[in-house]
This record gives C-alpha cells, structure tokens and sequence, in this order.
C-alpha cells in the first residue's frame, strides 16, 4: 500500500514530512504549556500537528518496513539490513514518542481552553501537561535525530 508513488519509494517522500512536523509539533507545543499569552494565536496549529504528524509518522514507519521488505527480497547484504533494521527500530521509537506528544498536546489544549468541563479542573493540570510536554518533545526530537541521521547513513554509504 505504501510502497511506491509514482514509482518512487513512498518511505522516501513521505520522511520529509515528518522531519519537519515532529519538530515543529514538540516546539509549537511546548511555546503554548510555557507562554499563556500566544495560545489563543497556537492553538489551531498544535492541535492541527497533533492530528497531522502522528498519522504521518505512522505512514512513514509502514512504508519504511515494505522497502525494507523489498530490500531483503533483494538480497542485500546483511550489514546492510542490520543497519536498516535499526534505522527502523528507530522510526519505531519515534512514532510511540510523536503518538504521546500528540495526545499530550491534546490534552493541553483542552485543558487551557476553558470549556465547561475542564472549568474545574485544578490549576496544576496544564502544568503538568506542559512538563509531560516537555519531556516527550526532547525524546522526539532526539529520535528525529537518530532516526533521519541513520536513514541518511544508509543511503549516503550506499546501502540503498
């Protein structure tokens, strides 16, 4: 399903997404639990990101394993699947890590948008949120990191 668009790789076109969004969603989520004053300007894009990346993420990690799949079937070598097979562990990580800041970043939203029933909610709630927030976006962006930095290795030592 996700293995070519258009005769490329879909894993291939699909990771610049996600490259750019866990980075942008751990950022804009973490400036809206730590600065009050732009959430009412943040709002519509954590909760955008929130629902946007983790699905890409997801796309990414699928499509990942198919190629990942046709290189096997291909016979690559086995240094080369090791280190492909840990670029994907990786990618793994990843999509839990963007899965629980998007629903942390949820949270946080709801919880700082005064509707009726988070008006009683104690005031430790969203300071909570924002530390879990915080916590996870590093996670994610260090497998950002760890994840795209080993997928770069693979291609540019001419594994793929």
């Amino acid at each position: 399903m996700f293995r070519e668009v258009n005769g490329l790789p879909g894993h291939v076109l699909v990771i610049h997404a996600v490259v750019v969004l866990v980075p942008l969603l751990a950022l804009l989520t973490v400036a809206y639990g730590v600065l009050p004053r732009w959430r009412p300007r943040l709002d519509w894009a954590v909760v955008a990101l929130a629902v946007v990346t983790p699905i890409l993420a997801w796309v990414a990690t699928e499509s990942g394993e198919e190629l990942e799949e046709v290189l096997e079937s291909r016979g690559y070598p086995a240094e080369g699947l090791r280190k492909i097979h840990e670029h994907s562990e990786y990618g793994e990580t990843l999509l839990w890590f963007t899965l629980g800041l998007a629903v942390v970043a949820l949270l946080l939203v709801l919880s700082t948008k005064g509707f009726a029933r988070t008006r009683d909610l104690p005031r430790w709630v969203p300071i909570a949120l924002t530390a879990v927030a915080v916590v996870l976006a590093v996670f994610a962006l260090v497998y950002v990191y760890l994840t795209g930095d080993s997928g770069a290795k693979t291609v540019w030592d001419g594994i793929v």
